[in-house]
């Protein structure tokens, strides 16, 4: 598989995340609230992101060629993409 093909295959997981979970930065959000109680210091969503990347990455450092995990770490970095703009849209 290609960069673009696991792009756009990244981009549909996202999309039935979606579907079935809602909006993803309101997601990590109520990540971010729950991870904030167990830990007992504030986390914010974009960290949460950041912290399923690094899983990913975690996990590709043991087999670089899964492509499952791959494919996740594309999908967080268009999640993490929609942190950030949902948290500057609040901002202004």
């Amino acid at each position: 598989m290609n960069g673009e093909t696991m792009l756009r295959n990244a981009a549909s997981v996202v999309a039935g995340r979606r579907r079935t979970y809602g909006d993803p930065a309101a997601s990590m959000a109520s990540v971010a609230a729950r991870w904030s109680i167990t830990l007992g210091t504030p986390v914010t969503a974009a960290q949460v992101v950041l912290c399923l990347i690094d899983l990913k990455l975690a996990r590709l450092a043991h087999d670089p060629a899964h492509q499952d995990s791959i494919l996740d770490v594309a999908g967080y970095a268009a999640v993490l993409q929609e942190v950030v703009h949902q948290h500057q849209q609040e901002g202004i």
